[in-house]
C-alpha cells in the first residue's frame, strides 16, 4: 500500500503548487513529483556511497527534459522521439545547476545526479521555473548532505506589477522577466532581461522574488520533516593532513602576496609565479613522501593562494593586475575587419577580446522552433564559441558545450530587445573568443553591438556589458566591489555579476552569488558601480562608430517586402509551388511568403536590383485585379472558330473574338494570321458581372477608318409564344410509344426469374 506525503505551497493569486513524494521512483535517493495545474515535473536525485579516486571536486550533474507526449505532441524528425537536449533544456538545466552546486559541503566529492523531467502541461504555466524547486525538494526528502533547500521563480512585470511564476499569457506582457534561486536567507543566482529598467527596479523585483522563495523553502523542510530526511548520511571524502596543512601556509603565504601585491597585467607571468612557488615547496619535500602528498599540497596551497589574493584586495586595495577596484581594463575595438561578412567587429578588452560577425538573411533563414511548448521562428540569432586556444589550452575543438550556450544566450538577451522592430532581414551575430581572461559574454555584447552597426542595422541604441565581482570578508565586515573581473577574480571572489544595458537602463543581467549574508546595500552599489563601467565602455564604443552605416554594404542582398490580399496567397504559390519557383527562376530573386495578420507577406531578395525589380513585376501581374479598358500584353494560348483565348494575366484568359481582331471582317480565323503562341496587344473590353468573363479587343487599339458603319444584324425571327412545359403534352418514350409512369408492378427478384426462365 502506497502511503504518499503531500504537501501545498499557496501563491499569491489563488494557484497552489503539490510537492509528493512516496509514490514514483521509489529506488531513488530522493523522488517528488510536483504538480501546478496540469503541469507536472518529475524530480530525481542519486548520488554515489563513495568518492571517485582522486576527486577533489563536486562532480554534480543537472538534466531537464521536456516529453512531447506530455502536450499531446509527437516529436518531429525521422526517429520520432526525444534525441539530445534542446539548447532550451540546456538552459534550464544550468539555471538549476548555478543554485545547487555551490550548496553541497566543500568535501563532498560523491557523483552526484539530478534529474527532472516534465510529464504533462497544458500549455498554460511555465515548468522551467519550478525545476529548481522540485530538484531541491528532491535532496530535500534524501539523506544527501546538503546546505539547503532552495528554490527558483520568475518574476515579471507587467502593467507595474510584479507576477510570480506567471503563465505563458501574462509573460507575453511583461517588460522585465527574471528567474531567481536563492535559499531562505540569500539570493544565490539571477539571470533574466528587461527593458532598459533602472537599477532600483531590478532590486525590487528580486526581493519580490525573494519573499516567495522563503514560503517555498519552508515547505520543503517540512516535507523532509515528515518523511524523516532530516538526518544525512556519513561520508569521508578526504584525507586531510592538519600539520601539512599549516606548513604550506607558513611556506607560502608571504610568497603568494607579494605576487599578488606586485599588480603586474601578465597573466601568464602570475600563472607562472604561483606555480613556481607550489612547485618548490614541492621540491623540498623528501623524494619518499613526494608522491604522496602532492595532491594534498596542490590543494592546501590553492586555498593559500585564494586567501593571499582576497586579503591583498581587503587590505591594500589592490588586484592582480594592479588596478584599482573600480578601473576598467583598455580597450581597443575595431569595425569592418574582415571584408566577406556584412558586418564584423573586433572588441579587445584587456586580456579577453571577441571577433564578431554579422550575416543579414531573407525568410528562408530563420530559425524553426519545435519544442514542446515553443513553436515558431526566430529572426535574431546569437551563436557564441569558445575554442581552447584561446586561453592557450592544448586541446581540440569540439562540439558546443553547455557554457558556450549559456554564454551565448545571454548575450543574445542583452541585445535582442534593442533590434529594430520591422527589420526585414533575418540576422545572425557570431562571436569568436580568441582570447580570454575576464568575461567574453560581455566581450561579445560589445562586440555584437558593433558589429550590427558596422552592417547597417538600425539599433533602436548601442549596448554595452560589464561583468563585476565581489571580495568579503565575513568577520571584518569588509568587502570590494570589482569593476571589470580577471578570470581569476572570478573563480576566488564571491561573486560574478554580469550587467548589459544601455545609456538609459538594464537589458540583461546574470549573477552567482558563492558567499552567505549578501546584502542588498552590497548589490546596490554593484548595480552603480557596474552602470559607471557600463558608460564607460558605451562612450568607447560611440568613438569607434558613433552611429550605424547609412546603407548597407555591396555585397548584402537588398530585400523588397510587400503586402498581398490573403486569398491571392495561393495564385502567387501555384499548385505545387510551381508559380513561384518560376518566379525564382526567371528573375534571379528569392521570394518567400507567409500570412500574417490576414495579409499575405512577401520578401523578394536579390544581390541586384534588376532582379528584384523582375520579381516584383511577375508577383504584381498576378496578384493585380483586372481592369475594363485597361491595355495588356497576352499569349495566345488557344485557336478556335470563332476567335482566340489569349493569357492577359497570369492564369487569366480572356477571349478575342473574331469580330474584334480587326475592324475589316475576317472570313476565318485562318485568314487572321493569330497563332498559337503568339504575342498580343490587347484591350479589356468587358468583364462579365455574372461570370466574370473577360471580353478582349485587338480593334479598339486601331484607328477606327473613315466612314465606318457597324454591320447590323438581321433580328431574330418570331417563333411565337413559347410553350409551358406543361403544355406538351404526355412524354413519349425513346420507341416513339407514350412512356409508362414509374409505377411498374412489384420488382421481380432476379434469382427467381433467372430460375423461370430456365
Amino acid at each position: 500500500m502506497v502511503n504518499p506525503i503531500k504537501k501545498t505551497i499557496e501563491l499569491s493569486d489563488g494557484r497552489t503548487i503539490t510537492l509528493e513524494t512516496g509514490k514514483l521512483a521509489k529506488q531513488a535517493d530522493g523522488a517528488v513529483e510536483l504538480r501546478m495545474g496540469n503541469t507536472m515535473l518529475l524530480a530525481t536525485v542519486v548520488s554515489a556511497k563513495e568518492a571517485g579516486e582522486g576527486v577533489d571536486f563536486m562532480p554534480l550533474q543537472v538534466e531537464y527534459k521536456e516529453k512531447f507526449s506530455s502536450a499531446g505532441r509527437f516529436p518531429g524528425g525521422f526517429l520520432k522521439r526525444e534525441g539530445r537536449a534542446s539548447d532550451y533544456e540546456i538552459l534550464t538545466a544550468r539555471l538549476v545547476d548555478r543554485v545547487l552546486r555551490p550548496l553541497f559541503p566543500d568535501n563532498y566529492h560523491a557523483d552526484t545526479f539530478v534529474n527532472v523531467t516534465m510529464y504533462s502541461s497544458d500549455g498554460v504555466d511555465m515548468p522551467d521555473a519550478l525545476a529548481g524547486l522540485a530538484a531541491s525538494a528532491a535532496i530535500a526528502v534524501s539523506d544527501i548532505p546538503f546546505n539547503g533547500p532552495i528554490s527558483e521563480v520568475r518574476v515579471v512585470r507587467v502593467d507595474g506589477e510584479f507576477i510570480i511564476n506567471p503563465t505563458f499569457e501574462q509573460f507575453e506582457n511583461a517588460d522585465m522577466d527574471l528567474m531567481v534561486g536563492a535559499t531562505y536567507d540569500n539570493i544565490m543566482m539571477v539571470e533574466g532581461e528587461m527593458d532598459e529598467v533602472s537599477e532600483a527596479d531590478l532590486l525590487a523585483a528580486l526581493k519580490v522574488a525573494h519573499d516567495a522563495i522563503k514560503e517555498q523553502c519552508k515547505v520543503q523542510l517540512e516535507l523532509a520533516e515528515a518523511v524523516g530526511a532530516t538526518v544525512k548520511r556519513e561520508y569521508c571524502h578526504e584525507v586531510n593532513d592538519e600539520d601539512l596543512r599549516k606548513d604550506v601556509r607558513e611556506k607560502c603565504y608571504d610568497k603568494v602576496y607579494a605576487i599578488a601585491k606586485a599588480g603586474c597585467a601578465d597573466k601568464h607571468w602570475r600563472q607562472d609565479s604561483f606555480k613556481a612557488i607550489c612547485e618548490e615547496y614541492l621540491e623540498a619535500l623528501p623524494e619518499e613522501e613526494r608522491d604522496e602528498k602532492t595532491p594534498l599540497v596542490k590543494r592546501y596551497y590553492h586555498d593559500v593562494e585564494k586567501e593571499a589574493v582576497r586579503r591583498c584586495i581587503l587590505d591594500e586595495g589592490i588586484r592582480l593586475d594592479g588596478r584599482k577596484t573600480t578601473d576598467i581594463r583598455p580597450i581597443w575595438c575595431e569595425v569592418d575587419y574582415l571584408p566577406g561578412p556584412h558586418g564584423s567587429a573586433v572588441f579587445t578588452r584587456g586580456e579577453t577580446q571577441s571577433l564578431s560577425t554579422v550575416t543579414l538573411g531573407t525568410k528562408l533563414d530563420e530559425k524553426i522552433l519545435d519544442e514542446v511548448l515553443c513553436q515558431g521562428r526566430e529572426r535574431f540569432l546569437l551563436h557564441y564559441n569558445f575554442p581552447p586556444f584561446s586561453t592557450g589550452e592544448a586541446k581540440p575543438v569540439r562540439g558546443v558545450g553547455r557554457r558556450e550556450i549559456g554564454h551565448g544566450n545571454l548575450a543574445h538577451r542583452a541585445l535582442k530587445r534593442m533590434f529594430p522592430e520591422g527589420f526585414p532581414y533575418v540576422c545572425r551575430i557570431v562571436s569568436d573568443i580568441l582570447e580570454s581572461n575576464g568575461s567574453s559574454s560581455m566581450a561579445t555584447v560589445c562586440a555584437g553591438t558593433l558589429a550590427l552597426l558596422d552592417a547597417g542595422v538600425k539599433m533602436k541604441k548601442p549596448v554595452s556589458g560589464i561583468a563585476m565581482g565581489l571580495i568579503t570578508d565575513t568577520e571584518s565586515s569588509k568587502y570590494a566591489v570589482l569593476s571589470d573581473i580577471l578570470g581569476d577574480e572570478d573563480h576566488l571572489g564571491d561573486m560574478d555579476f554580469k550587467v548589459t544595458g544601455t545609456v538609459d537602463g538594464i537589458t540583461a543581467t546574470q549573477m552567482d552569488i558563492k558567499c552567505d549574508g549578501l546584502s542588498y546595500e552590497i548589490l546596490e552599489k554593484a548595480l552603480m558601480q557596474a552602470r559607471d563601467g557600463r558608460l564607460h565602455i558605451l562612450n568607447k564604443i560611440n568613438e569607434t562608430i558613433p552611429a550605424p552605416r547609412e546603407d548597407y554594404k555591396p555585397h548584402v542582398p537588398r530585400i523588397v517586402t510587400m503586402t498581398i490580399p490573403k486569398d491571392l496567397i495561393g495564385a502567387v504559390i501555384g499548385p505545387g509551388g510551381k508559380i513561384i519557383q518560376g518566379i525564382q527562376e526567371e528573375s534571379g530573386a528569392t521570394v518567400s511568403i507567409d500570412e500574417i495578420d490576414n495579409e499575405g507577406y512577401i520578401e523578394v531578395a536579390a544581390a541586384n536590383k534588376d532582379a528584384i525589380d523582375k520579381a516584383l513585376s511577375m508577383i504584381n501581374a498576378i496578384v493585380e485585379l483586372p481592369e475594363e479598358g485597361k491595355v495588356y500584353t497576352g499569349k495566345v494560348r488557344s485557336i478556335l472558330e470563332f476567335g482566340a483565348f489569349v493569357e492577359f494575366m497570369p492564369n487569366r484568359d480572356g477571349l478575342l473574338h473574331i469580330s474584334e481582331i480587326s475592324w475589316d471582317r475576317i472570313e476565318n480565323m485562318e485568314a487572321s494570321g493569330i497563332n498559337e503562341g503568339d504575342t498580343l496587344e490587347v484591350k479589356l473590353i468587358e468583364i462579365d458581372k455574372k461570370t466574370g468573363k473577360f471580353r478582349l479587343s485587338m480593334r479598339a487599339l486601331q484607328p477606327k477608318p473613315e466612314g465606318y458603319v457597324e454591320p447590323v444584324r438581321a433580328p431574330r425571327p418570331d417563333r411565337g409564344p413559347r410553350r409551358d412545359n406543361n403544355d406538351r403534352g404526355p412524354r413519349r418514350d425513346n420507341h416513339g410509344g407514350p412512356r409508362r409512369d414509374n409505377n411498374r408492378g412489384p420488382r421481380r427478384d432476379d434469382r427467381n426469374y433467372r430460375r423461370d426462365e430456365e
